[in-house]
């Protein structure tokens, strides 16, 4: 699906083009300013493989976001979607932001997923929707951002009780005023997870 790319890319403005499978899960981090805050994201790269399932769902919880990835070019990670999706929201905090990645945009020329369809899927499950390319970077970090800007957004709102940790989010204090850390996912296979602190 082009997961762990994604999240380089986002962190380190770089892509690899061979990259190993994802064994268990990786970790990725960023600073970024919502609303003038800092804030630092904790991303969790969760492998899609089957046979990590078991180990992937543990990253669910605690999560305030994911990112739920396939690739355009390859119909069988969005025919996965649904049980991916299941499986976050069985596992997950039911406000866990969900944003669904098309990734692979670049490769138009090879897609097998329409822009329409992976459209109708966010919209029948309530999920924000975007195409990425990791290659290029085409909105990559509009992805994150805007994952963790949904999340922010809820923490405004008091949807999330911020004192409690269990929700992904932890709120501190930096030596230049409120900052906080939020996660949105990484996806793991078709899906992702994210760990989430807010505000350091």
């Amino acid at each position: 699906m082009g997961k762990s790319c994604l999240l380089l890319q986002f962190t380190d403005k770089r892509f690899q083009p061979v990259h190993d499978l994802t064994i268990g899960v990786e970790f990725g981090a960023k600073m970024v300013t919502i609303d003038s805050k800092a804030i630092k994201l904790q991303i969790w790269d969760t492998a899609g493989q089957e046979s990590f399932r078991s180990i992937t769902r543990s990253y669910y919880r605690g999560a305030a976001g994911a990112l739920l990835v396939y690739d355009i070019t390859r119909r069988e990670t969005f025919d996965h979607l649904a049980s991916w999706l299941e499986d976050a929201r069985q596992h997950a905090n039911s406000n866990m932001t969900i944003m669904l990645i098309g990734n692979k945009a670049d490769l138009n020329h090879r897609r097998q997923v329409s822009t329409e369809e992976g459209e109708q899927f966010a919209k029948e499950n309530g999920l924000i929707f975007m195409e990425t390319s990791a290659k290029t970077a085409a909105n990559v970090e509009e992805a994150f951002v805007g994952t963790a800007t949904k999340i922010y957004e809820k923490i405004q709102e008091g949807v999330f009780d911020v004192s409690n940790e269990s929700y992904g989010i932890k709120v501190g204090y930096g030596a230049g005023g409120s900052g906080g850390t939020i996660n949105p996912g990484r996806d793991g296979n078709a899906s992702a997870s994210t760990k989430s602190s807010c505000c350091s």
